[in-house]
């Protein structure tokens, strides 16, 4: 989302992906953060207004392209972390700052990789 944001000349607020009250910075974006949230949980009502307000805002097929990105980002998530795959030292360096501006380095995913780098973790 960053360097997408750089590429496009975008401002993108990285702290509303962790703090929905924020804006983004991208067309749609509170209504696709507020899917991402619903795709996530247990209500289907959330789900389907959300799904509803994506097309409404960005239009139907950003439905099924968001569902998509979702389910793949889920599904890449859950294998590394049941793997128990660390990440890179090289894009520990480069993410170095947003790790700790959006605190990740203390997600419970995050053993896997600093039980390898220890060194690589931010300060808190």
């Amino acid at each position: 989302l960053r360097q997408s944001g750089r590429n496009t000349d975008m401002n993108i607020n990285l702290e509303a992906l962790v703090d929905p009250a924020q804006d983004i910075g991208v067309p749609g974006g509170a209504e696709l953060l507020a899917f991402a949230e619903a795709a996530i949980g247990s209500d289907r009502p959330a789900l389907d207004r959300a799904r509803e307000a994506v097309a409404e805002i960005i239009g139907p097929r950003a439905v099924s392209a968001a569902a998509a990105i979702a389910a793949n980002f889920s599904k890449n998530d859950r294998i590394a972390n049941g793997c128990g795959i660390p990440v890179d030292p090289m894009v520990l360096k480069a993410t170095a700052d947003i790790r700790a501006r959006l605190r990740l380095d203390e997600y419970r995913s995050a053993v896997n990789t600093f039980r390898h780098f220890p060194e690589q973790r931010t300060p808190r």
